[in-house]
């Protein structure tokens, strides 16, 4: 019934396709998040992670105290800490420790990129309409069970049941729209669904605190994994009974035989390949970090400040306008001066990116606000771009295969990297931790897009294009050729084919 209805309104069908997908990927990045928001409240509720003394007052001010919270290292002393009779610290689960980094980074990573790849494959064989509502309604009763947990290893497996659930958000939504929309428009819509990373992040930090704190009903953090979880089994439902299948496109030649002839393994295992994986997953190290830290970060060091909205207003404006940016310099300027420059880009972008990252942790919270303002701008930039570059450098008629295994490989680097920031910062401190795995993968991913920059090849000529064309006569330069025209009609593709991160 209302596949028909939809088809009534055609005008405003393909708008509604883009939101209704739009608000799926928001929700799900919104729970993905959620967990580094409410960390402490899940630590004390649960029982996991470490405890220490921590500012509790809401009448007095940190540069108020004599003696500072975290510097007592045991119960009695923390409680012993007061300022006129009154006492102002407590001790208590502080959301951190290897605990939680589990549950944030490897327990999700782990199995949601495995998903992506299986997931890819049966985007291209299986309904993808049907496909996305179950997976849609698999995250949402994911992350209302979360809501229900009583232990951390409910938390640990519901989060991981979530992950599989996500893990088809991407690819499933993704081929819709492209099928669905032309190339002249298919940039602007992907810009719109991938705004969805932003969105959901950004919408956590407001959504997790001050829900969180309202204790509606008694449930406490617990409200906002049920708000999450109904919400998005009202979107799995729209996606099931209002979308309808849209014919298949081929977007480009799939290449000569012998370029499909080609080992996988072989084209995987090419410097420039094995270099961009490893600089992805690394400058996806730097996202997942702030990602799950950003919170606990500056819970600890402004405990007077609420921040959530600031990084609500940074997170989705200045990191949406850095993706929109960063495509359409790929498409329109960088595209047409090689590979080349635009490696070249993505050291440059990174490379800024990194003082506004150290800023954002060094400055108080004016500064670290607009130097993360700053870093964010440049920073988001790298994911079209990436894509882009991929597309180019293997044949066409591998490219869905090499880039569920490049995502799966950079999501591996990117998701479990960040469990060694808690035996960082028992070492060295928090802060410290962060400057190494966040402000420093900004720093080592730049360099390393800068090293392949000398490995890419530079800007091709249009007469030697056309002279592979003509010729025929050397089947690998004609695919070679074929695979660069072909990713300037898959190029406008490239920004919503490239998952999350990045946070």
């Amino acid at each position: 019934m209302f596949s028909t209805i939809s088809r009534k309104f055609q005008k405003f069908y393909k708008p509604y396709v883009v939101a209704i997908l739009s608000t799926g990927y928001i929700i799900g990045e919104l729970g993905h998040c959620l967990i580094g928001v409410t960390a402490k409240a899940t630590a004390t509720d649960l029982h996991y992670g470490d405890i220490s003394c921590q500012f509790n007052s809401t009448v007095l001010r940190v540069n108020e105290l004599p003696v500072e919270c975290d510097t007592a290292k045991s119960i009695e002393i923390c409680e012993s800490l007061q300022l006129n009779g009154t006492r102002y610290c407590e001790w208590t689960y502080d959301g951190k420790g290897l605990e939680y980094q589990i549950l944030a980074a490897p327990g999700f990573i782990t199995v949601y990129t495995a998903a992506c790849v299986i997931f890819g494959f049966a985007a291209d064989r299986f309904n993808r309409v049907r496909l996305l509502a179950v997976t849609t309604a698999m995250f949402s009763v994911a992350v209302i069970l979360q809501g229900l947990a009583s232990q951390y290893w409910h938390l640990l497996i519901f989060r991981m049941l979530y992950a599989v659930g996500e893990a088809g958000c991407t690819p499933f939504s993704t081929g819709l729209l492209s099928d669905l929309f032309t190339q002249s428009k298919r940039g602007l819509v992907m810009s719109i669904f991938n705004w969805g990373v932003y969105g959901g992040y950004g919408i956590s930090f407001p959504f997790g605190r001050h829900i969180a704190a309202l204790d509606i009903w008694g449930l406490g953090w617990r409200v906002c994994y049920y708000v999450s979880g109904v919400t998005g089994l009202l979107v799995a439902l729209l996606i099931g009974l209002t979308l309808d299948e849209p014919e298949r496109k081929d977007f480009a030649d799939e290449g000569s035989k012998n370029a499909k002839e080609e080992s996988i393994w072989r084209v995987i295992c090419q410097p420039p390949v094995i270099l961009l994986m490893i600089a992805a997953g690394v400058r996806h190290t730097a996202g997942m970090c702030f990602t799950y830290n950003s919170d606990l970060y500056y819970r600890q060091y402004f405990p007077d400040y609420d921040l959530s909205w600031w990084l609500f207003t940074v997170t989705i404006v200045s990191g949406s306008f850095g993706v929109v940016l960063g495509g359409y310099v790929s498409d329109r300027f960088v595209a047409k001066m090689g590979v080349r420059s635009r490696v070249a880009f993505l050291f440059l972008s990174q490379a800024l990116a990194a003082p506004g990252a150290f800023g954002s942790l060094y400055f108080s919270p004016v500064g670290a606000i607009i130097s993360l303002g700053i870093s964010y701008f440049f920073a988001e930039m790298w994911l079209g771009i990436v894509f882009a570059v991929v597309i180019e450098i293997v044949p066409l008629s591998m490219r869905s295969t090499i880039t569920g295994i490049f995502l799966f490989f950079m999501n591996t680097i990117g998701g479990d990297l960040p469990i060694l920031v808690e035996p960082v910062s028992k070492a060295i401190g928090y802060r410290e931790s962060l400057y190494i795995f966040y402000v420093g993968s900004y720093i080592m991913s730049s360099t390393m897009f800068l090293i392949i920059t000398f490995l890419m090849d530079g800007p091709r000529r249009e007469s030697e294009v056309e002279s592979s064309v003509m010729s025929g006569k050397n089947h690998e330069n004609t695919d070679m050729m074929m695979a660069h025209m072909g990713s300037q009609e898959l190029r406008s593709n490239s920004d919503f084919e490239f998952e999350h991160s990045e946070l």
